[in-house]
């Protein structure tokens, strides 16, 4: 009873292994069957309190699975559906009213979900809504946006042929940046259209958009010039997912017209991927 009151001291202490000092020559050997019933008593609860280690370790590890099992496995509404313009609408309504983060209680007038193409090759991703967004409930509609329609007719292409979307949804106030628990709350919907669009190239503009897409925290200097393969998990397995290519928010490159060489070089990749031949531009 005393040893067995000791290891369960030393068990409850985290003190699990136990080892014993060799006898020196002088000690009597009327004491091996002792020392023999010690190292057996310690043997047996050693391996004992290790089974149930590994019988709870293999419960919680059971637990986590089925749980993440169970998360990948819940049905999206949109699941199923062919037309993607039908998708992207239950998407919307599953969206809601979103009240999910802190961004519905602090000014924002409406949800801004998405504009354009439904079966686009090339969609652009930018960081949030401002105030002409909030206001008219489109995506790029203010003086960045009035850019972007223009290096989208630099490439050859309309507003109506590309697809537009933001990480959030509803204007941060005073068109800061969105935190970092209002990019997580509100990216699983963008995976959703994406995955739903299914473009072949996907552009993030600026920082923020491309640093949550990529879940990576680099400079953009670092991110600029290379692509990236994409693909949000639950997508059609027969979709073998975009391109991503990172150039500057055009809201920078009004502050910083100096960049805009740099933009045309990073549209000019994409343009070479989708074979896109930009227009020759007319003497005037």
């Amino acid at each position: 009873m005393l040893l067995a009151s000791a290891f369960c001291y030393c068990h409850e202490m985290g003190i699990y292994d136990f080892y014993q000092r060799e006898p020196r020559i002088s000690e009597s050997t009327e004491n091996d069957s002792a020392t023999t019933e010690i190292i057996a008593s310690s043997s047996a609860f050693q391996l004992e309190v290790r089974e149930e280690m590994a019988v709870r370790k293999s419960a919680v590890t059971s637990a986590v699975v089925e749980d993440n099992i169970l998360e990948i496995l819940s049905p999206k509404p949109e699941h199923g559906v062919a037309d993607p313009v039908a998708a992207l609408q239950l998407i919307r309504e599953d969206l809601g009213d979103c009240t999910r983060c802190k961004l519905h209680k602090q000014g924002r007038k409406q949800i801004v979900f998405g504009v354009g193409n439904p079966r686009a090759e090339l969609m652009f991703v930018g960081e949030g809504p401002g105030a002409d967004e909030d206001t008219q409930g489109e995506p790029f509609v203010g003086r960045a946006g009035q850019l972007l329609n223009n290096m989208i007719r630099a490439m050859g292409l309309r507003r109506e042929d590309v697809y537009i979307a933001n990480i959030v949804k509803c204007r941060p106030p005073g068109n800061r940046q969105p935190e970092r628990d209002e990019c997580e709350t509100c990216s699983p919907f963008l995976m959703r259209q994406i995955a739903t669009v299914k473009p072949k190239a996907i552009v993030a503009l600026g920082a923020t958009a491309s640093k949550n897409l990529l879940a990576v925290n680099a400079p953009m200097s670092e991110l600029r010039g290379r692509w990236y393969d994409f693909k949000p998990a639950g997508s059609d397995p027969l979709w073998t997912g975009a391109r991503l290519a990172v150039t500057y928010h055009p809201a920078f490159l009004l502050r910083d017209p100096r960049q805009k060489a740099e933009a045309w070089k990073d549209l000019q990749m994409v343009m070479s991927y989708l074979g896109i031949v930009p227009p020759k531009k007319t003497a005037e």
